[in-house]
Order: structure tokens, then sequence, then C-alpha cells
């Protein structure tokens, strides 16, 4: 629709010709009108200077509060009984200016209307806004306005700009460009190679190909439209060391492709993409690397072509990789483990070597050999905090700045001069956590002795880990990107989850992305199929994964039960998956789409990290103002600290009934359906105002008590427990805390160094506290990392004056055989939880049958299971925890005048208390002894 020009419109709002200016809003525009002399584009105008007639009106351009939700539907919580347009630009040159429009505008009429019930059900954070539906006659001009930009327009029966917004698209988008779905993305080919990359809205895109090379190949397809944007190519240098080739756009898919020439592999490159850019306001050329890229330059400033399976990029015999057995989820073991932090400080690896992918290919180091030893213990998996591509640890070495400040050990255990000394250079050293994706399918450079070898490496980690008897998890970061410079330069406004008004959601730390739009959401499918293909990822840990829909989270788990052996080289069934289900931010409740948080993924075989049974075990939960709320595992059960923050002893013991109630459920497999000794099913025990149980199954839950985030479980009970509680207590209580975790059904899951007291001198956040405050100790008699100073500032200043006594007393630093005698324990844990299947019962029926919780004292859980008919040893197994300072007489009256005994593992501990522990047959009564874990079986007798 056009507007009248500015002195038409004074002479129309005269009089009665009021109705001439209503007729002329509504009707059919003619060429007469348009002004243009050749009647062909009888739509466009320039529009400036009209005055609002109803005052100030919301026109604030760089806001985005209108939804284009598909080819035919806007919401809007506008006025319907104004008049409403699509106005849009392919210039992207719409303002605001003397209260209307400017700029070289075309119109899309749109009509009021209102949602149906299947668009309130894929939008239902849209759901009460109005609809506006886009009238027929302009129903051809919808692809073209993509790709410019868009305002929605409101108008007062006079003609008056009322309001105006710019418009968020990824709906639309998803629904015109469906096919690109299926469309072949990123670099393919072996020796001819082809890049195709998804950008429906760009007016143009190059390839920018550095480097000697040869000249681009027409890709025009079939099914494609060859239109206007088929552009032929140059292959010339433009000047800046690169050949520009044009790529073909295909108009049903929204993709461009180009096919080149073999000498194109192993060079560098990037997209030129125009297109308007809603931040810039403008259009903009933006040169981007490829987000289907499979490898890149040092620090990602460009992508690479790369084909992986040519031999310089494989280890050697990586194509004849022995897998160790595949594990169910209900069985896996699970150890947290960060790839700096694993050599960054072990001498036995060469000096090079150490912080790298290739200290993990060397198997006669410190590090691999205590690997080998958790894996014959039953370690099942190493679950690798991030290693794709991350953007904030410079990856050449000569880029980085590590801290100078002398001998740090030399320093008070109390003093803040060590964390000083590392946040100086946090910024530039080579520490970081790593939650800060670049490009997701591409390993991490720094981790790498050289950036240019990095996929070669990260195969010899894996195939390195693989030899050591361990499967290897992946820790994946889809749910947000390191800033909106990732993904948003191609397709501006689509990659990123925007809010009301337009702006990224930032509820994940950082640019949320959107899974739940097509095309990230295949992103997310498709790169996790290529590092199980490519890299032979084992299992997959979803950061935040509460901000997926469960719909991407269950195509990712078909698209990897797709993979085969034969076909793919990988039983995909075998991978694992899980991550953390938690439920907050914009998506919070099922706001948006159905996430993947943990109730809603009962029943998919999807597990998610329960917080419930951690919580229960240390008390309190991660941001207390006072650290020293005690919980099962530190203190609650007869060894109080003193803090107020636990309340009066009525208010204890029942916080200890909840706590264990909590436990139970964990112990279970945290499920949902499960009925406690009281009646209660796990979904009725109160958890912070939650059903505590929410798994179909126990392979649903990844039970532990501690991992990267928050204090270790050695910090948490240096803060709980009583200060004066001997080293060796502390040991027990430990592997006591450890032993829910690892007893459970379900998945185990520890934190490394756990298992040896591992400390961050109290750091309750370590994401880039350096190699300091995160230092990994294989070799016990350098300590276990506490007293190493008080933890850095920024988290953690507000515990500084609980923290220093404690960093301060010489009593709290374990010594050789305190590190020992935890190592030794946890392996014993895992060496138990491997023996029977009494802890991997796998469904909710056999849980229920098998498993019981006989009446236990205060500050104790028994535990029974029942393993006729499953285990070929032992007819029944009891676990008793005993978190008390006192020995424990746990009554078992089934058991009398059976063949019970302390399980082997345990009678033969180095651990003279656990020997302590006793059954006496008479009575059926097992006796354990203060702050132990002791696990009995019942002989089966033929």
């Amino acid at each position: 629709m056009l507007w009248p020009s500015p002195p038409a419109y004074r002479l129309l709002s005269t009089g009665c010709a009021a109705l001439l200016l209503i007729s002329a809003l509504v009707a059919p525009a003619t060429a007469a009108v348009a002004g243009r002399a050749d009647g062909k584009d009888d739509r466009r105008q320039r529009v400036e200077g009209a005055k609002t007639l109803s005052g100030e009106a919301d026109t604030d351009l760089s806001k985005a509060r209108a939804h284009w939700i598909d080819r035919g539907t806007v919401a809007w919580r506008a006025d319907p009984s104004l008049r409403h347009f699509l106005a849009f630009s392919a210039k992207g040159d719409i303002a605001i200016g003397g209260g209307d429009l400017t700029g070289d505008v075309r119109l899309i009429r749109l009509v009021p209307g209102t949602l149906s019930r299947e668009q309130r059900a894929k939008w239902p954070h849209l759901a009460s806004y109005q609809a506006f539906k886009v009238d027929e006659r302009d129903a051809g001009l919808v692809r073209q306005a993509l790709r410019g930009q868009v305002v929605a327009v409101a108008r007062d029966a006079a003609g008056a700009l009322a309001g105006a917004t710019g418009v968020q698209i990824p709906g639309v988008l998803d629904d015109l460009y469906a096919k690109a779905a299926t469309a072949p993305l990123g670099p393919s080919g072996r020796v001819i190679p082809r890049l195709a990359l998804w950008a429906p809205t760009a007016q143009k895109v190059e390839l920018a190909l550095y480097g000697r090379g040869g000249r681009a190949v027409d890709d025009t397809r079939p099914d494609g439209d060859a239109n206007d944007d088929g552009m032929n190519d140059s292959g010339g240098n433009d000047g800046e060391g690169r050949s520009l080739h044009g790529m073909r756009r295909d108009g049903e898919s929204g993709v461009w492709s180009v096919r080149g020439l073999p000498n194109w592999l192993d060079r560098e490159y990037t997209y030129l993409v125009t297109v308007y850019s809603p931040k810039a306001g403008k259009v903009v050329t933006n040169e981007v690397t490829d987000p289907y890229g499979l490898d890149v330059t040092a620090d990602g400033v460009r992508s690479r072509l790369v084909n992986l399976d040519a031999a310089p990029l494989k280890p050697p015999g990586w194509d004849r990789l022995a897998k160790p057995a595949a594990m169910p989820q209900d069985r896996a073991s699970i150890y947290e483990l960060h790839v700096r932090d694993f050599s960054a400080s072990d001498a036995s690896v060469p000096a090079a070597l150490r912080g790298t992918y290739a200290a993990f290919a060397r198997q006669d180091t410190a590090g691999m050999r205590e690997l080998r030893s958790l894996a014959a213990d039953g370690l099942t998996h190493v679950h690798l905090l991030p290693v794709f591509d991350l953007a904030t640890i410079p990856e050449r070495r000569s880029d980085r700045t590590e801290p100078a400040c002398g001998d740090l050990a030399a320093l008070p255990p109390d003093s803040e001069l060590q964390q000083e000394c590392v946040t100086r250079t946090a910024a530039r050293d080579s520490f970081n956590w790593g939650y800060d994706p670049l490009h997701y399918t591409v390993p991490e450079g720094s981790y790498a002795t050289e950036p240019d070898d990095r996929v070669r490496q990260f195969r010899g980690m894996v195939a390195g880990l693989n030899r050591a008897g361990l499967r290897v998890v992946m820790d994946v970061v889809y749910n947000h990107t390191h800033s909106t410079g990732v993904l948003d330069p191609i397709v501006p406004g689509y990659y990123h989850r925007l809010l009301e008004d337009g702006t990224v959601a930032t509820s994940t730390c950082c640019p949320g992305t959107a899974p739940e739009h097509l095309m990230m959401g295949r992103l997310v499918v498709d790169s996790v199929v290529t590092w199980a293909k490519q890299y032979k990822i084992d299992g997959f840990r979803f950061d935040l994964m509460g901000h997926h829909p469960k719909a991407n989270m269950i195509a990712v788990r078909r698209a990897l039960d797709r993979l085969t052996l034969a076909k793919d080289g990988v039983d995909g069934r075998s991978i694992i998956l899980y991550g953390e289900g938690w439920n907050f931010g914009e998506v919070a409740g099922d706001t948006r789409f159905e996430q993947a948080t943990q109730a809603n993924l009962a029943g998919t075989g999807i597990g998610t990290f329960t917080d419930r049974l951690r919580d229960a075990v240390r008390g309190g939960g991660p941001f207390d103002a006072d650290p020293r709320v005690q919980g099962f595992g530190s203190g609650l059960a007869g060894a109080p600290n003193g803090s107020p923050a636990n309340g009066d002893a009525g208010q204890q013991r029942a916080r200890l009934a909840n706590y264990s109630d909590l436990i139970r459920v964990g112990l279970t497999g945290n499920l949902r359906d499960y009925v406690l000794p009281s009646g209660r099913k796990g979904s009725e025990i109160d958890y912070n105002g939650s059903p505590a149980g929410y798994t179909a199954a126990p392979g649903e839950a990844v039970t532990y008590v501690d991992a990267h985030d928050n204090e270790t479980l050695f910090d948490a009970l240096a803060y709980k427990l009583p200060q004066d509680t001997p080293m060796a207590d502390r040991v027990r209580m430990q592997a006591l805390s450890l032993a829910t975790a690892v007893l459970s059904q379900g998945t185990t899951f520890v934190h490394a160094g756990s298992e040896r007291l591992r400390s961050k001198s109290l750091d309750r956040n370590s994401y880039d506290s350096g190699d300091w405050f995160n230092r990994l100790l294989w070799d016990c008699a350098q300590g276990n990392g506490f007293g190493a100073g008080l933890p850095p500032r920024a988290d953690n200043e507000s515990k500084w004056p609980y923290a220093r006594p404690l960093l301060a007393d010489p009593a709290l630093r374990p010594g050789c055989a305190s590190i020992n005698a935890a190592r030794a324990r946890y392996g014993e844990l895992l060496r138990i939880r491997a023996s029977s299947p009494a802890f991997a019962l796998g469904s909710l029926a056999e849980v229920q049958r098998r498993l019981s919780f006989p009446a236990s004292a205060e500050g104790v859980i028994a535990m029974r299971v029942d393993t006729g008919g499953l285990d070929p040893r032992w007819k029944s197994v009891t676990v008793v925890f005993n978190a008390t300072p006192s020995a424990h007489a746990q009554a078992m009256p089934s058991l009398a005048g059976h063949e019970v005994a302390l399980h082997p593992v345990q009678a033969g501990s180095d651990d003279p208390v656990v020997r302590e522990s006793s059954f006496d047959p008479a009575t059926g009564t097992l006796t354990v002894p203060a702050r132990t874990v002791a696990v009995f079986v019942q002989r089966e007798v033929f």
C-alpha cells in the first residue's frame, strides 16, 4: 500500500476528504498514485514528513516487538482497530523522521485475525497477542521483504503513524524455507569440494578463498531456482590475498552453494554475507566463518576446508581403534575432567605437552596411570569439559600471558596475594572452563601443541583414553554462544532467542541460542552426529539442557540411534546422553516450548543431573550466604558446627529427616513413582517446593555430590564439618558422601580429584581462576590444593571471613596417608558397584520389587537389594550408610539365620575401621562403625 505524498496528504486531510483517505488506505494502489511513470513497481514510494495526529507513538525501530510467525501471520500487541502493514526496504533505510517513516519503503497489507489453536500451541508465549494476517494480494512479496529491512507499522484512520517496531522473523523463515532442514550444509565432497551456507535473508553471498587455488565450478542444481541470485564466479584476487567466488542461491531452501576444485582442500576460507543487519540499522557485508566448518585457523579467525578422512588428520591406528565395551547408561560411572587440569601440574608429562590433548596419548604418565587404575576399579567414562573451539583462550602459546608472581606456594595459605596475581592475567592465560563457544564442531586449538594440528591431536586423546579402558563423553554447549558475533551475522535475528522486545536473551550467561528454531535445532543435531562419527565420542553432556526443547534432544537421540558400525563406524545406540535439566530463565515453565528439563525428560532415556541427593548430602544449597549449612554427609547427624544457619535442634532433626528421604529417592535413581516405606511416592517428597522424584527409569538420573560448579566436596566439608574434625574422619565423610552417588541406581558421576580429596582452596566458581586454583595433583606429596590462598575475590569475597581461619589451619591440609586412603575408598566403591547387578536394576518395576529401605535410626540409611535370580553369587546386597559419630546396630530380622558377610572388597580393604563391620546371624543385626558405609552380601544357597 502506498501513502500519498505530503502535499496530497495535506489536501486529503481537510473537510470531507477524510473518506477519500480511508479509501486510499484499503484499496489497491495504482501507478498513478505511486508517483512512478513506468508503473512496474506500484508499491514503492518515498515516504517522509507526515506527523502523527495522535501524539507520541511507540516508534522505536531498535526494538522488535512484532513476531512474524509464519508466511501468513504476524503476532503483535497492537490495536486491531488501526491499520497495519509490514513496511520493507531492500536498501535497509527505513527510519523515523518528522513523525513518520522515511526511506525507500514498500508495503505488505495486514488485516486483523486470530491465532489458531495450532499457532498458540507452537508459540505459547505469544498466545495472548493480536494476530494480523498477510493480505492475500501481497503474499507474493513475503520472500522479497525478508531479504531487507522489515518494520511493522500501525496507522490511525487519518493515516498518521500510530506505532512502528522491528519484526522478529525466525518463524516465517522456518515456514518458508522448511526444505533447508534436509539440504546439504557446510563442506562436503572428498575430491571435488562443495560449500553450502544457509543464509535466506542475504542479498548476496560470496566465498572468500585464501591462498592459491582454482576457480569455482557452476553449482546450479536442478531443484534450485537459478534466479537472479546466481552469480558468475570471478575467481579474481581482491587485493587482500583472497579470491572471491560467487555462490548460487536456492530459492526454496535459502541455501547458497559453490563447488570448487581439488586444490581448494586445506585452504582457508570465509563467507562474505551481504544482509540487512538490525543491529547496524543498514545493509552490511559481514565476513564470517562457516558455522558447519570442520577446522579453523588459530583463534578461529577463518575456516579451513578439510577432509576429515585424510590420513594426515588421523593418529596411528585411528581407523582400527578398539573401543572399550559399551555400557548402558544406568551402569555408567563418569569422571568429570578438564583437559588442561589433567596434566598442567603433572611433572611426569614433558613440559611441552602439559595441558594438551597429547598428554592423553602417553600411557606412561602419572595421570594416565591413575586413569587406567580407575578404569580397572570400574570407572567407565571420562567426561571432558568443553573441548570444542572456544573464544576465551588465545590458541597460540606466544599470545598467552601466564601469572608471573614467583613462588605462589611460599605465600601464606590464607593470603589475598595469590588470587590477585592469578586475576591479573586471567583474561590472557591458558585456563578457562571453556563454556564460551566459538565454533561448535571444531576442536579447541589451545589444547593442541600447535592449533593447526588440533584435529589429529584431539583424535589421539580419544584413542589414548579408549586404550586406557575408558569411553569419552564430551561436554557440549549449544545453549549459548560467546557473543552475537557468532552466527548472527549470517542470518541476523535468527539463531539467538529474542525476548519480547527483540533483545537477545542472556539468562544462560551469554547470548542464548534458539534451538527451537528449525535450523538452530538442526545445527545441534548435525554437530553432535559429526562428533560421534568423526571423533568417536561415546557420550554427550548438554550444558543448560533445560534451555533446549525436549523435541530437540529427542531429535539428537534419534539421529545417534541411526548410526551403525557397518554404515558409520559407530554404534549410535551405545552413545549416552545427559545434561543439566534446570528450569529457569525466559523459557522456564515451558513458556515457549516443552523444555528438556528434569521432569519433562522422564521416559526418554536421556539423563539429568539430580540436585536432590547432592544438596541432601552436602547440606543447604550452592548459594547459601553462610556456607556452613550441614547435610547428611557433613555433620548434620551428630556433629553440629555451631552455625546459626542450621537452626535449632528441632529444625535440624526435621531437615535431617527430609534429607534422608531425598537420599533414599536418589538411591532409587530418583524415580518418580517409587513408593517409600512411608507410603509416599518419590514425587511426593518435597525438594524446595518441587517433587524430589521425577524420573521414569533409573538411567535417567545422574547422581553426584560434586562437579566443576561450586566448591569441591572436600571444600564443602571444610566449611560444614566442625573445624576440629580430625582428617581421618574427614576422609571417612568424603567416602560416605561419594558412596551415596556410587551405590545408587542410575549413572554415577564424580568431579576429577574428589577421589583424592581435591580442593580448589574454597573457590566456588573456578572457571577463570587459572591453573593455580584448579590444580589436579597426582603426586600426593604436593597436597590436594587446599591452602592455596583465598579464592578469587569476584565470586568468593563474601565467604572470605569463613574461609580465612580454615585455610590458615594446617590440620586441614591432608598428607599422603589421607589422600591415598580416600583414593582407596573410592576405588572400593567402584569395585562394589561393578560387582553386582544390584546397583543397576534398570527399571521402575525392578527397583520397586527388589530395592527396599529397612527402618533405621536418625543419621543412618539402610538399603537392601534382593538379587535372587540376578546375581549368581548373592541372594541380597545390603548397604548401611552410617553418617553418625557412633557405631550403629542395624536390625535386619529377615537376615537372621542366613549366611551374610561383609562384601569381599571391604573384607579385603586396608581400612581397619570398615573391617570392624559385623553380622550377628542369631538376630540378623548388622553393626557398622561410625562414619562408615558398609556393604553386606547374603550368599546364595543352592
